[in-house]
């Protein structure tokens, strides 16, 4: 593994098996999001979600998957072209890796690919210590979703942030009123068959607590777009505050949490008690839209 891996990886300062496998992933996100900046991908897309938010903003969780859009409708975009720029620049850092395109079974504005790497291997390259190594099984894989928009909600704004590791690059992301947009989005819209995405709880908390307000005309367009709202209603922040607190109704808190606590630290798990109807309904009343 090239020392400049190494180099991050100490960084992350890891004591649990937990630890080297946030940390592998995370440099793995990074190293891929150089290899789209090579080949000009941000010409085109940008990064957001999550992982935009930890990388670029330092979210202070860990998150799995690298979710972008285009920057205007291509339905006949491939990624594929891509994802190879991806592979060879993560074996070019000494990654064992495979970067495959996921066929779709119905027809989606989605494109969707895995980043997969054999967490053994990988894991001994990283000199984790035995006690860890031992309890790998030779199977076992780490994987990251690799997700492209190829129809994306309009009214939304772009900006180049750098990054400084593992080379100083750029990539091209929302600013935050338009992340948090997107992630109000998908609190109120996201469904997992019976799962609760704790983490999207998690992040609006993150938003709120730095003061962040959302742009309400890219919310609109998305919830449009999903089926959730009516084009020709407007939508104000008061509907907003609505929509919100309905769904903190429903939601489960101890499968909430549960969601989300596998990609914090243990100093951030506790904040996880303050969970419920009371504190979410506090913390709604701190929404601002720009």
């Amino acid at each position: 593994m090239d020392e400049t891996i190494l180099d991050m990886l100490a960084a992350y300062n890891c004591q649990s098996r937990e630890d080297y496998e946030n940390a592998l992933k995370e440099i793995v996100q990074e190293v891929a999001l150089l290899g789209l900046w090579r080949s000009k991908f941000f010409e085109h897309a940008l990064f957001y979600g999550g992982t935009a938010l930890r990388i670029l903003y330092k979210l202070n969780r860990f998150s799995e998957d690298l979710d972008f859009s285009l920057l205007k409708t291509q339905k006949n975009f491939k990624l594929n072209t891509y994802l190879k720029a991806m592979e060879d620049e993560l074996k070019s850092f000494g990654f064992k890796v495979s970067v495959d395109q996921k066929e779709k079974g119905i027809e989606s504005r989605v494109e969707s690919a895995f980043i997969k790497a054999g967490t053994h291997i990988h894991f001994l390259k990283a000199n984790a210590p035995e006690r860890i190594q031992n309890h790998i099984q030779s199977n076992e894989v780490l994987k990251i979703k690799v997700e492209l928009d190829t129809d994306p909600p309009g009214l939304f704004n772009a900006e180049m942030k750098p990054l400084l590791q593992p080379i100083p690059f750029q990539v091209k992301t929302m600013p935050i009123e338009d992340l948090f947009a997107g992630k109000l989005h998908a609190v109120l819209a996201r469904e997992w068959r019976g799962r609760v995405k704790g983490r999207d709880y998690y992040d609006m908390i993150w938003y709120i607590g730095r003061k962040a307000k959302y742009n309400i005309r890219h919310l609109k367009e998305r919830l449009v777009q999903s089926g959730h709202w009516d084009k020709d209603r407007d939508l104000t922040s008061k509907d907003v505050d609505g929509l919100v607190r309905e769904k903190i109704k429903g939601l489960n808190f101890e499968k909430a949490k549960r969601d989300v606590s596998i990609f914090l630290k243990p100093r951030e798990r506790q904040s996880l008690e303050l969970w419920d109807l009371e504190f979410f309904s506090a913390i709604i009343d701190r929404l601002e839209s720009d």
